[in-house]
């Protein structure tokens, strides 16, 4: 048999509560089942679906509450769920205004259902769909290409971005072979393998300017793997460059931030860390430090150390001119 589906079983659940309230002396099991055309067990299952369903706080007084008399229900507390379905404008409007947003979502799998759900909202809703008719809907960058990406994804297609590299203040063109989309700290992350690097690689997707699905299959090669997060998002490689940084107390952060080696307290500055990190781009550390203003100093290597110092020292000739 097949399963029913969500939407199926979300009507006749959202159908049994009146159903139920309009029998106050109870309904035998077997006959409910039978006119909503689902087997007993079923029906029972979404009986103890609704059991735990109901008005917000979800505490006594809050939920839908049946009573079972041997092979009869009857509801005993309905929750609201029998008054029709009144919206104020403020929420009438806000329904509108993002199915609209969804329906400027590129690769919107379910188009034709959200414009006839938008149609049949707006001609129940009356005046706020006429209040909401100005609103200028602007899909955010980052959704767009979260929808292309995921398009990208499921087709199995190769994708061709304009991608921003802050580290090198340059944005580029490449193509990817997609392999995951991941969510870390608040932050949308498509794993790919970059054909111009020929490597796996993380690439933030509010970074990413523009992207398009090629009409090409995705294809990673053997050496492609997905990277183990579980030592962080930041994971230089270890041969990479050490830079070895004395923190103030106020800078201690940077040790929780990014992956240090030798965490060490020091007396100068009073309650400061020294740490060291790896990094392939000293620009990067450069920046870093410049971020800082003056909480972190360099130990080493010297040239980062000469360049960091004479960047302050122009800074401050800047200001006393």
């Amino acid at each position: 048999m097949t399963a029913p589906s969500t939407a199926e079983r979300m009507t006749r659940l959202l159908a049994l509560v009146p159903y139920l309230q309009a029998r106050p002396d109870g309904v035998r099991l077997a006959d409910a089942a039978a006119d909503f055309g689902v087997p007993e067990a079923q029906l029972r299952r979404d009986l103890d679906l609704l059991w735990v369903c109901g008005l917000p706080g979800h505490g006594p007084g809050d939920l839908i509450d049946l009573a079972f008399e041997g092979d009869r229900v009857r509801v005993t507390f309905t929750a609201g769920m029998v008054r029709p379905l009144r919206l104020s404008t403020d929420e009438a409007v806000a329904l509108i205004v993002a199915l609209r947003t969804l329906l400027e979502l590129p690769g919107l799998a379910e188009g034709e259902a959200v414009s006839r759900a938008l149609a049949k909202v707006s001609a129940a809703a009356g005046h706020p769909a006429e209040v909401a008719a100005p609103v200028v809907v602007s899909v955010d960058a980052r959704e767009q290409s979260l929808a292309v990406v995921r398009d990208g994804l499921e087709r199995r297609r190769a994708l061709h971005l304009h991608y921003y590299v802050p580290s090198r203040d340059e944005r580029t063109e490449r193509t990817v072979d997609p392999m995951r989309l991941l969510l870390v700290d608040g932050h949308w992350y498509l794993e790919a393998w970059c054909r111009n690097v020929e490597g796996t690689r993380l690439f933030r997707l509010d970074r990413i300017d523009d992207v398009t699905v090629l009409d090409e299959p995705a294809a990673p090669p053997p050496e492609a793997h997905e990277r183990d997060l579980d030592g962080g998002l930041y994971q230089p490689p270890a041969e990479a460059p050490r830079v070895r940084l004395r923190l103030a107390r106020t800078a201690r952060w940077v040790a929780d931030y990014y992956p240090v080696e030798d965490p060490a307290e020091v007396s100068d500055p009073p309650g400061g860390l020294a740490v060291t990190v790896r990094t392939t781009d000293l620009a990067w550390a450069r920046r870093l430090v410049a971020s800082l203003g003056g909480t972190a100093t360099v130990d080493e290597p010297a040239e980062l150390a000469a360049q960091v110092a004479g960047e302050a020292r122009a800074a401050l000739a800047r200001y006393a001119d």
